[in-house]
């Protein structure tokens, strides 16, 4: 990295962290509808994994989503404006706050229900391995929740069975849906579990930026040259609830302030002046420029046009066109069938 990517890293959480907090002051305004699942806390793994992936490699998350649609390249105005249900936002407005996706991006979207996108992962990276896309990865989020449930078990398994390049990563941030990990999972280390499928697997510390980017880049290549599934683990903090309905009456405000102190964004900045790679007054610089990327992105999406009642017509049904599949080309029915 050169000094630019580390300004562009730097700033690129800054913004994430603005977004959401502009997101959470619309919502309470009723800008916002729907759920509203906030990543303040959680910045280092998307920004750090965002900035060691390769265009080929796929993207799939749920539905704390936003922080990794900007890491994956959708512009702040678009995420905005599908965050207030618009016609110019990603979605097109139809999908809102879970549902942020673009796959010219490779960024394979946010899935409001918990742990269904992890049988959808497995299959995204075996239309790789039938495609020969020998270089491609498919890197799976999913909460520490939904650990619990079948689909994660599910896709484990399988990628595990047809030996698929796919990163499986448990952003563990110490809480499900106001439950702690220790109240509901039979295993300390959520990497454990891993371990019923023959599976490599390891913890790593993700309010560090740069231990995200260090250890996931590792991986990624470990992956890429032994092909096969990895678990990831990743140790993170949300400083907000669940959803914007979280009473939070299952944790102390003196365990949010405590993890505040280790803020991802802060132990970025100070590494950064420390190593003599910026100036206090620069990165001051990238605050501001986040600022105004952010009130940009809002005023964006609030000028954006409502959809139509046409839109509540459109993209949810595809005519089949001819294929062709083995040598074998499928013509779509006559009328007469």
């Amino acid at each position: 990295m050169d000094k630019k990517d580390y300004l562009s890293l730097y700033q690129e959480m800054v913004v994430i962290r603005r977004i959401e907090e502009r997101s959470a002051e619309l919502y309470q305004r009723g800008k916002i509808g729907g759920f509203l699942h906030l990543y303040i806390g959680q910045e280092a793994v998307c920004a750090g994994i965002g900035s060691v992936r390769q265009a080929q490699d796929r993207i799939i998350t749920a539905y704390r989503d936003h922080g990794w649609a900007i890491s994956a390249g959708i512009d702040p105005k678009i995420v905005m404006a599908e965050l207030l249900g618009k016609q110019d936002g990603c979605s097109r407005g139809k999908g809102g706050s879970m549902h942020m996706a673009d796959v010219d991006l490779n960024f394979w979207g946010g899935h409001a229900i918990v742990g269904a996108h992890i049988p959808i992962a497995a299959g995204l990276a075996l239309g790789d391995v039938y495609q020969k896309n020998d270089e491609a990865v498919t890197i799976c989020m999913f909460g520490d929740g939904a650990t619990n449930i079948g689909f994660f078990h599910e896709g484990l398994n399988l990628s595990k069975v047809w030996n698929l390049p796919v990163l499986w990563v448990c952003e563990n941030n110490q809480y499900g849906m106001g439950t702690s990990v220790g109240r509901a999972s039979a295993v300390s280390e959520i990497r454990q579990k891993a371990e019923g499928y023959g599976m490599r697997n390891e913890r790593i510390e993700g309010m560090d930026v740069m231990n995200v980017r260090k250890d996931v880049s590792r991986v990624l290549d470990t992956i890429r040259k032994e092909g096969g599934p990895y678990l990831l683990e990743i140790m993170t903090y949300r400083y907000r609830g669940h959803s914007m309905g979280d009473p939070e009456r299952y944790r102390a405000k003196e365990e949010v302030k405590k993890w505040e102190e280790e803020d991802p964004i802060g132990i970025f900045r100070r590494y950064l002046v420390a190593e003599k790679i910026a100036t206090e007054a620069e990165l001051d610089t990238q605050d501001d420029e986040a600022e105004k990327i952010t009130e940009e992105a809002v005023q964006f999406a609030e000028a954006s046009p409502n959809p139509g009642k046409d839109e509540l017509f459109e993209h949810i049904y595809v005519e089949p066109t001819p294929i062709e599949y083995r040598g074998y080309k499928l013509e779509k029915e006559s009328e007469e069938n």
